[in-house]
């Protein structure tokens, strides 16, 4: 981060010829972040054979009722474990984007649904709470967490033997966050397409994309050195709560995911 205090100030003309010299290198990371892109939608897919079952406000529902209709589906691996008294803070940071662009892409064939193991009857009014709109269900009763590597048994935890974001890790808890993508083709098979964890889906937090722009930047300068640094529930920012560095929180916040890289 620059030293805001001792940064240089220079005439217009300079300015700009810095400012161009920058866009060069802006121009080429959209052109490379392109590429990589259709790297993405290129990958191969793989079917899931199980048929995932989740509860929800009507009821139980099928993996496939997830998509409403259309052919694509995101979903958000919400981290919210049983017992919690609210969801994960930095999963609800990351919810908060969702429903000003799903007015959109509901338009262009993409569903989506948040999906965490906590029972129905204990999202159910952390969602009223947070004024959110999206579908969201429960795997409280299926392998869905676990078969996706966002949820991990005590033996798991105990023996190093997580597997998180396509590798080993040494994690300390039951849940973590992420988001996969399905598609459904006319004869109803479903296929996982792709997936993403920790950083990997920070792309779709546009307050990030907000701050990046800014002098400050995203500012995350400790205790934590990530969004548990500032961010709370965004009915909760006049509280004294806090998220300490094991991602659990202090006082009146929840949970908190942001620590994982």
């Amino acid at each position: 981060m620059s030293n805001l205090h001792n940064h240089s100030v220079v005439s217009q003309a300079e300015w700009v010829a810095a400012r161009q010299a920058l866009l060069v290198k802006e121009k080429e990371l959209t052109r490379e972040r392109d590429r990589l892109m259709q790297q993405r939608r290129e990958l191969p897919w793989v079917q899931v054979e199980k048929n995932y079952l989740f509860d929800g406000p009507d009821g139980v529902v099928a993996l496939a009722d997830l998509f409403r209709g259309r052919s694509q589906l995101i979903v958000q691996h919400f981290m919210f474990g049983p017992g919690w008294e609210e969801g994960c803070v930095g999963c609800s940071f990351g919810a908060d984007h969702v429903d000003a662009a799903r007015q959109h892409f509901e338009h262009h064939d993409v569903a989506f649904a948040a999906v965490s193991r906590a029972p129905w009857s204990e999202i159910a009014p952390f969602k009223q709470r947070m004024g959110w709109r999206f579908p969201w269900v429960s795997s409280a009763h299926s392998d869905f967490n676990y078969d996706f590597n966002v949820a991990f048994t005590p033996e798991q935890i105990a023996s190093g033997g997580a597997i998180y974001n396509f590798e080993p890790n040494a994690t300390q808890e039951e849940d973590l966050p992420g988001c996969s993508v399905f598609y459904r083709n006319a004869a109803g098979e479903i296929f996982r397409t792709y997936s993403a964890f920790g950083r990997g889906d920070e792309s779709v937090l546009t307050t990030y994309m907000f701050l990046d722009m800014t002098p400050k930047g995203r500012d995350e300068n400790g205790p934590n050195f990530n969004l548990t640094d500032w961010v709370r529930h965004h009915d909760r920012y006049d509280h004294n709560g806090k998220v300490d560095a094991s991602g659990r929180a202090e006082k009146s916040d929840a949970g908190c995911c942001a620590k994982v890289q």
